[in-house]
């Protein structure tokens, strides 16, 4: 069977520079890969560049068949590609409410319904009426996933949704993700928790300067505490 999101030969950078260096990677549907890697390693240029954020130098991406690289970002959205950016990226003047209208403008047909991610987050629907700065950063967070799952994309993208929140949310981060995943939804999470990594995908892929450099089921890294201090720095 073909893979659901194939990456091969991807090379991307900035102004001229090499960042990602020949990435290849593989992701069947309704799958959960975690990509891992020390920090300045290319990981959020990898999701930049899958999204059309940052144009690629060469190389192939596909969803479902489907082409995508050097694509638009409107064009790769369509394609059922979504993302949780790094740092949330909420509009600080606009309200929940409004985020959550802006985001279902353009309805994708699927199961992701305002009403059912009100329920499957029911602390955005207790902030609808509040704006963006007046959020914590685990109800930015939650918002900034809310908004990528209106578009029913069958391939999420989440880039360190961990980033700066408390253990508690943490862990609702982790129940999210792996909700979608159980409803078919393809992700790819990109996260500095090794926690929360190994607790929700099904393999790790770790990145070293641009490239992917170990592949694993979690069960096997989770066991082999070598590898991950001589690929991550970490027991």
């Amino acid at each position: 069977m073909k893979p659901f999101f194939s990456v091969r030969d991807l090379r991307s950078g900035y102004a001229g520079g090499v960042v990602l260096d020949g990435v290849d990677l593989d992701l069947e549907p309704g799958g959960i890969l975690a990509v891992l890697g020390r920090n300045g390693v290319g990981k959020t240029t990898l999701i930049s560049t899958v999204m059309g954020f940052v144009r690629p130098y060469g190389g192939s991406v596909t969803v479902d068949g489907r082409e995508i690289a050097g694509a638009r970002v409107d064009v790769i959205a369509c394609a059922g590609v979504g993302v949780v950016p790094q740092g949330r990226r909420v509009f600080a003047p606009l309200t929940v409410a409004e985020h959550l209208a802006i985001a279902a403008r353009r309805p994708a047909r699927g199961p992701w319904t305002r009403a059912r991610i009100l329920d499957l987050l029911p602390r955005l629907g207790e902030r609808l009426g509040h704006r963006g700065d007046q959020l914590s950063g685990g109800e930015q967070q939650m918002l900034a996933i809310a908004r990528a799952l209106l578009g029913n994309p069958r391939l999420l993208l989440l880039d360190e949704p961990s980033d700066g929140l408390a253990p508690a949310i943490v862990a609702q981060v982790g129940e999210v993700v792996r909700e979608v995943s159980a409803q078919g939804m393809t992700v790819v999470l990109v996260e500095q928790n090794l926690g929360l990594a190994l607790s929700v995908a099904e393999n790790v892929a770790v990145m070293q300067k641009g490239r992917i450099v170990h592949r694993a089921p979690c069960a096997e890294f989770a066991s082999r505490p070598d590898d991950r201090r001589r690929l991550l720095g970490v027991e």
